[in-house]
């Protein structure tokens, strides 16, 4: 009998022993990594599904707004007034009637996000400022990015569905720029489709791009003013400090707008040269083949690498026609100096030693460069962001816990599909947070 018990507890003991190196069966959600020395101390605002959040470095919630954003983002108090604690969010959506009816979140499949109206709000969820009913259509239509300007007025990536003259007489996605006082009135507008000559295109490649079938067939995914730098400094108008740069998914290309004239002046893409996968690590090298990227921006002056520009490469499906891609490939990361057109510093897996698929988000995500020089990611269809030094060591990581329907339709008789992939991410400065005083006065 006690030889049989003896037996029983070895195999008990064997098996939790062989299970410690088995593949978990519940996959770990909230900070997996955090070496306090080394990370940038910051909060974290992300939005999923129809709930923005603000996460500290621990992965304690610190503040639910019950609104979604495309993105959500914080406005810097020396915009408002010096008030903390505002976000830009989605404040009510339109119904869908069509395919020209608004934006998806992933390219290709039905319009996932439609913004009626757009509004800024407090900490405590009241509107400051709203913009949709004196919108053209009565809606704002927002998508993919905003920016608060300095002037007070707001900067927005809309769409307007309309027809597009050699696209045929179906209703095509034209993305649209717009500058919106605090009055609601538009003072500035900019449409890509009349720049369509300016983007690279060879007449082979734009002959494709109208014959796609989706609406959506730029994509536009990000919207940036420059800001002061460097280049500008030293006389180079292209990069002047209100010119706006965009990135187009589908199209693969990033170009920064002449913010007096509209036309476009400076570009990479849609042409690139094939990646070497033996070249990778060599750099500063010229910009190589670049697809489906997110969320492109000049770093700001202050900050290690000001003036170039840095950019999730998804490496994700994309181009006219789509690029080939590595079969063993994942995203990267990658900072641009805008003057050569040269990567001078990129991250991909394998700099933290892992294979290069461990890091790979085909569509969505970005990346944010921090004061101290390490830079924040945002891996979107895991939920993942992490934090990365210059050298490519993981200094934070975290998993989002929260979930909400994922942008795909479900299969007929099947359960929703949930998800909890974040469009974008952005890291918040800890005195960016209201003090209790100031937040029960608002």
């Amino acid at each position: 009998m006690k030889f049989r018990m003896l037996c029983l507890a070895a195999a008990s003991l064997f098996s939790l022993v062989g299970s410690a190196s088995a593949v978990p069966s519940v996959a770990p959600t909230g900070v997996t990594v955090y070496d306090r020395a080394k990370a940038y101390p910051c909060d974290v605002l992300f939005s999923i599904d129809d709930a923005t959040y603000l996460v500290d470095k621990e992965g304690a919630l610190i503040k639910k707004w019950p609104e979604q954003g495309f993105p959500s983002k914080m406005v810097d108090p020396k915009l408002v007034s010096g008030k903390k604690g505002i976000i830009g969010v989605q404040l009510s959506a339109i119904e869908v009637t069509n395919g020209a009816a608004g934006t998806g979140l992933v390219p290709g499949l039905p319009a996932g996000f439609r913004n009626k109206t757009f509004g800024l709000v407090d900490w405590n969820n009241k509107p400051l400022w709203t913009w949709g009913e004196n919108a053209p259509g009565g809606a704002a239509r927002q998508h993919h990015d905003w920016e608060r300007l300095e002037n007070g007025n707001m900067l927005l990536l809309t769409n307007v569905g309309r027809k597009i003259p050699g696209f045929g007489e179906r209703a095509m996605l034209d993305d649209v720029i717009r500058e919106v006082d605090k009055d609601g009135n538009i003072v500035w507008s900019w449409s890509a489709t009349d720049h369509l000559n300016e983007f690279g295109f060879t007449p082979e490649e734009l002959e494709l791009i109208k014959k796609k079938a989706a609406v959506d067939f730029l994509h536009t995914n990000d919207l940036r003013v420059l800001g002061p730098n460097q280049w500008a400094d030293a006389g180079d108008s292209r990069f002047a400090p209100e010119n706006i740069l965009i990135s187009s998914r589908d199209a693969n290309f990033t170009a920064i707008i002449d913010k007096k004239t509209g036309h476009v002046v400076w570009r990479i893409g849609p042409d690139y040269p094939k990646a070497s996968p033996m070249s990778a690590y060599t750099l500063p090298k010229p910009v190589d083949q670049i697809s489906g990227q997110h969320d492109a921006y000049m770093i700001p002056e202050g900050l290690p690498g000001a003036g170039d520009i840095l950019m999730l490469d998804n490496q994700g499906e994309a181009g006219y026609p789509s690029v080939e891609l590595q079969v063993t490939g994942g995203s990267r990361v990658i900072e641009i100096n805008p003057s050569t057109k040269q990567i001078v510093w990129q991250y991909t897996a394998s700099y933290s030693g892992e294979p290069d698929w461990r890091f790979f988000t085909p569509f969505m995500g970005g990346a944010q460069r921090l004061p101290n020089g390490n830079t924040l990611i945002d891996e979107a269809i895991n939920g993942r962001f992490f934090e990365v030094t210059p050298q490519g060591e993981i200094v934070w990581e975290y998993v989002s816990p929260y979930k909400g329907s994922a942008p795909q339709p479900p299969v007929p008789g099947r359960p929703r599909p949930m998800s909890n992939l974040v469009y974008r991410i952005q890291a918040v400065p800890l005195s960016w947070v209201p003090d209790k005083a100031q937040a029960a006065k608002e």
